[in-house]
């Protein structure tokens, strides 16, 4: 699906992890050289650390509906990373929001599993890239590989979890009529 027009889009955050996976998933499947984005902070509407599955999909809707309301562009893009604990254990995973003028889509990332210590210190009031830098003795780690680089030795990363779970929820523009819901 060619775009001949140039595309512009809109992330949520300044994080440059994030607005590097919104670039390569949008490039990827509109595929395009070349796009222009704008990086804003879009308020998530919730903790600075989300603790539940429910208040990470409530960020990244909030930044998107944000971005949407305050800046013009073709696409509005968001992730929210949060944490929660499920039935096999603790986890750390994101929540993506692509929107343009007609649709919003909504996607998930994979799940990483967390220590139950990790999960606990959370509880109580702890932000998951700040504790993994005191764990690891890295600085600023939410900007470059996360949690998931660092408990994965660098075989996954958070900028790939994303751009793999924006790539999935465009899918929804690529086939817009297949997911118009028609009842």
């Amino acid at each position: 699906m060619m775009h001949n027009k140039p595309i512009k889009i809109v992330v949520g955050s300044k994080n440059p992890v994030k607005i590097n996976a919104a670039i390569l998933a949008i490039k990827q499947v509109f595929e395009l050289a070349d796009l222009e984005c704008i990086a804003v902070d879009a308020p998530s509407g919730v903790a600075e650390q989300p603790m539940s599955s429910e208040a990470t999909r409530l960020g990244a809707v909030n930044r998107v509906k944000y971005c949407q309301q305050h800046y013009q562009a073709d696409y509005y893009l968001a992730m929210e990373g949060g944490v929660d604990k499920l039935q096999d254990g603790p986890v750390t995973f994101a929540y993506v929001v692509i929107a343009d003028k007609h649709q919003m889509s909504v996607g998930r990332s994979a799940m990483l599993p967390l220590p139950n210590k990790v999960y606990r210190a959370l509880q109580q009031g702890a932000e998951l890239g700040p504790l993994m830098d005191s764990l690891f003795n890295t600085t600023n780690i939410k900007q470059r590989g996360g949690a998931i680089g660092l408990l994965t030795r660098g075989l996954a990363n958070r900028e790939g979890n994303y751009t793999q779970a924006l790539i999935l929820a465009l899918a929804a523009f690529l086939h817009p009529d297949l997911y118009t819901d028609d009842e």
